[in-house]
């Protein structure tokens, strides 16, 4: 199973508005970079991804499934992008800050701490583990 960071301004779509979709979900919508396009379309059914609010925040607050695979984004007039549907799984007890990930050794090479404005990028099993663990949360 992959694992995944999606990136979400929290005035526009924060963790609370993503709980309240309940097992229904959200598509997550507005990605327009290519980059980020081609991890949309990797994500499975079943995997999941740390739900991180950017702005003044840049922190992971929660885990989401992908439950809906890649289809046509219903926000992009041209058809270009993609979206995938999202849900709830658990929030961090203890949120993740990007100034902490960047400061364990631990996570030097992540995508997030070299490229933070990518909005939807892999996560390794092992980052997955360490910022679980920094959260306070079995992943």
């Amino acid at each position: 199973m992959a694992y995944w960071l999606m990136k979400t301004e929290p005035d526009e779509f924060s963790w609370d508005m993503q709980v309240k979709r309940g097992a229904k979900g959200e598509p997550w919508t507005g990605v327009r970079n290519f980059a980020a396009r081609k991890h949309l379309q990797t994500m499975k059914k079943g995997e999941h991804a740390f739900f991180y609010h950017t702005g003044d925040e840049k922190q992971v607050v929660g885990i989401i499934e992908i439950i809906r695979e890649a289809y046509t984004d219903p926000t992009d007039e041209k058809g270009v992008f993609v979206c995938v549907d999202t849900k709830a799984v658990k929030p961090f007890p203890k949120f993740v800050t990007l100034a902490t990930i960047k400061s364990d050794p631990k996570l030097k090479t992540m995508v997030l701490a070299r490229e933070p404005r990518l909005s939807v990028q892999p996560v390794t099993d092992a980052e997955w583990k360490q910022i679980c663990k920094m959260g306070g949360v079995k992943g």
